[in-house]
């Protein structure tokens, strides 16, 4: 078990070094942030004192160094654009990412779930061809054009719900939230189905594809045989061994969710992670687009873990798999 933990973190430390890498290598060739913060009227000295300021004539190999070293620390510099710390910056942006993406995953499991166990077990009736059709057409629309839809009708056309921002937030403390306050909530509603769209066609087409597998397998066959009602076969047997998949892949997507919310909140100009991220991109502020990169990263590596922790928990057999 303790070698598994130690190969575990191994790859988690080669992966984040990978990615800090290639950000690096990327964000460094997409221009000169000195040209994004300087006037055309400043002079050469001007130019070459900020450039020092910021290690900016240093050689790439020790800007990245010194990157990773002080990330290794929870110091991620200092924002180029706004000479403000760029941990900071993205602290303050986090909270209202983070209930973006949490409110749509639910969305896409309360949604999403039932929808795959009804095509599943109704899959000849027209309501469950109509869901399928549907799912077609959540994978095919892009975010974009899915939130600029949902603004167009239930912002401008009907007015029920805001077009964009986060609406009125409380402070507390360590955390601010929009959930605790009507304006809030309301907010959210439109980005969150935005967000969650996508993630609701691949929750009901695996969950459909599992509930099709598992209605097909000897254990469901002798289930009938005994005569046990069908809503506890579906219910109790069948949906509960299809829940291992939906479980890592909604982990997974929690991940991507949060990584790719950055073209909803640009669309609803929800002020979280991701516009910070598009904003500092504009202004090739590399510190915070190289943080902003390890910190989703992270996550993505600290959600496997948790993953295979949450295996022995709906599966027991798994929990002696490592031993």
């Amino acid at each position: 078990m303790l070698a598994f933990i130690i190969k575990r973190l191994a790859n988690a430390v080669f992966v984040m070094l990978s990615v800090t890498f290639l950000a690096f290598v990327i964000f460094t060739a997409v221009g000169d942030p000195v040209d994004q913060m300087l006037n055309e009227q400043a002079t050469q000295a001007q130019r070459d004192d900020l450039r020092e300021r910021l290690g900016l004539d240093d050689p790439f190999l020790v800007q990245y160094a010194k990157f990773v070293g002080r990330a290794a620390q929870g110091d991620f510099g200092i924002s180029f654009r706004n000479q403000q710390d760029v941990l900071a910056m993205i602290g303050e942006r986090f909270p209202a990412t983070f209930e973006l993406v949490l409110v749509a995953t639910l969305i896409s499991l309360v949604v999403g779930v039932p929808m795959g166990v009804i095509t599943a077990i109704r899959r000849q009736t027209w309501y469950a061809e109509a869901m399928q059709f549907t799912s077609i057409i959540g994978v095919s629309l892009p975010s974009f054009v899915v939130g600029i839809g949902l603004i167009l009708v239930f912002s401008v056309w009907l007015g029920w719900f805001p077009a964009f921002g986060r609406g009125e937030t409380v402070d507390l403390g360590w955390w601010t939230t929009g959930l605790l306050t009507p304006s809030g909530r309301m907010s959210i509603i439109l980005p969150a189905l935005s967000l969650s769209l996508f993630q609701i066609t691949l929750v009901m087409r695996l969950v459909r594809a599992e509930m099709l597998e598992v209605l097909r397998s000897d254990f469901i066959k002798f289930a009938r045989s005994r005569g046990i009602p069908a809503r506890s076969i579906h219910f109790r047997h069948a949906l509960r061994n299809c829940l291992m998949p939906v479980v890592t892949m909604t982990a997974m997507q929690i991940g991507g969710l949060i990584a790719f919310a950055l073209v909803t909140e640009t669309v609803f100009q929800w002020p979280g992670m991701g516009l910070l991220f598009i904003q500092a991109v504009t202004f090739v502020d590399v510190p915070i687009m190289a943080a902003y990169l390890c910190i989703v990263a992270l996550i993505f590596v600290a959600l496997n873990a948790i993953v295979d922790m949450t295996y022995a928990v709906i599966d027991p057999r798994l929990k002696g798999a490592d031993a």
